[in-house]
């Protein structure tokens, strides 16, 4: 069947900055992207329907027989079985809002031109199942979603083993490990909840790693890097210093000193040496943060949220960025003191001003990066990252 995740776009406009370059179902949330997590449940054709500018890389795909599942929940067994048992033309909802539709491909056109879904031959879903609500859902719930994922990646496989002799592992049991791990003199402690360390990882002398935690291909741990529980790092990062609570989606860095806590981190981006980022107020208040839906600052509901950025940020050294700091796409940052807690997309400067950030230039960059790892900017990621930029002047516009 052809499976196709489709965006809430009030939710897609309030996870800002990380979703201007990606669907919803493609943000990293425990081990696993939320399209990975449907892909598991033996859902292996997956195509999406999101924002109109992202459609030249996320193609929906059509077909005479389709499913089309909210991304914003996430599959648990009873719910994937009871999606699974949907005739054509019937739709789950939940609180009167729908998880899963089956359509033709005549319906699906027309929910593709207007967004929106007939849901007359629906049924009500009784039982619990977990959607994101708010961006600070992504680092509050991440512990519990790497649990989750832990269960459905190695059920039924065979951990690698660690042949170190000076590594400690407490709770080995609790510890997966594909296959290509290189450590040395590091300390896994899985008593509290698991660790998933993917293929061809580096885990340096002194690292001190607690559960739940897992980290993705061909990334590395830092000598002496000290990673807190609920924590994420996806593919190809280089991460150091201290991290709590956080997640990074992949192909970025934060290789030095510097403290990263209850944070949300795109692709392709670089956090300079020192650069830390505080997650409380001195006050103990709540937190507020800005939200591009309401185009103002709102409450978080959390007393501990540290920094959302987009993809393709750059950070100096010794940057400092202030309790519940929004950074948005392209942006670079540098200076000392403290930058306004809301950073435009494609904006360059710090706490004594910023001006607008060269596209062309900025894209240049973006496509020197990628190189590194052997990645093109391709020509629709080109044609993405323009449209933002060009979405998002008027962030930009009292910028002297």
């Amino acid at each position: 069947m052809n499976v196709i995740l489709f965006d809430d776009p009030v939710l897609w406009r309030n996870l800002l900055p990380l979703t201007f370059t990606r669907p919803i179902s493609e943000i990293r949330f425990g081990i696993l992207k939320i399209v990975e997590k449907w892909e598991r449940y033996n859902w292996e054709k997956i195509s999406y329907l999101t924002e109109d500018y992202l459609e030249s890389k996320y193609v929906p795909v059509m077909a005479n027989d389709n499913l089309l599942i909210n991304s914003k929940y996430m599959p648990d067994a009873d719910l994937n079985a009871e999606i699974h048992s949907l005739e054509p033309g019937e739709s789950i909802t939940k609180s009167g809002e729908i998880i899963a539709l089956r359509c033709d491909s005549i319906e699906l056109e027309s929910i593709i031109k207007t967004r929106k879904f007939n849901a007359a031959a629906s049924y009500e879903y009784n039982q619990e199942v977990f959607k994101i609500e708010h961006i600070t859902d992504i680092f509050s719930f991440n512990g519990v979603q790497i649990r989750k994922d832990f269960e459905v990646v190695v059920k039924g496989r065979e951990s690698a083993t660690i042949s170190d002799p000076n590594t400690v592992i407490y709770n080995p049991e609790n510890v997966f490990i594909e296959e290509g791990l290189k450590i040395k003199a590091a300390i896994l402690n899985a008593e509290d909840g698991p660790i998933y360390i993917g293929s061809n990882v580096e885990i340096q002398e002194g690292a001190m790693i607690r559960g739940p935690f897992s980290i993705g291909r061909n990334s590395i741990i830092s000598m002496g890097g000290k990673i807190r529980p609920n924590t994420s790092i996806g593919p190809f990062c280089k991460v150091g210093g201290e991290v709590s609570n956080s997640i990074i989606f992949g192909y970025s860095n934060k290789g030095h000193e510097g403290y990263l806590g209850n944070s949300i981190i795109g692709e392709w981006c670089n956090l300079g040496a020192d650069t830390n980022t505080s997650n409380m107020k001195n006050n103990y208040a709540e937190v507020r943060i800005w939200n591009y839906l309401k185009e103002d600052f709102q409450p978080s509901g959390k007393q501990f949220c540290g920094t959302i950025m987009g993809d393709h940020v750059k950070t100096g050294i010794n940057t400092m960025l202030n309790t519940g700091t929004v950074v948005g796409v392209g942006a670079n940052i540098f200076g000392g003191g403290f930058p306004p807690k809301f950073i435009p997309s494609f904006s360059w400067g710090g706490a004594e001003g910023f001006e607008e950030f060269d596209l062309e230039k900025n894209l240049e960059i973006a496509a020197i990066v990628m190189k590194r790892l052997g990645v093109s900017l391709t020509h629709s990621e080109r044609g993405i990252l323009k449209q933002v930029f060009k979405s998002t002047s008027f962030h930009r516009s009292n910028f002297s």
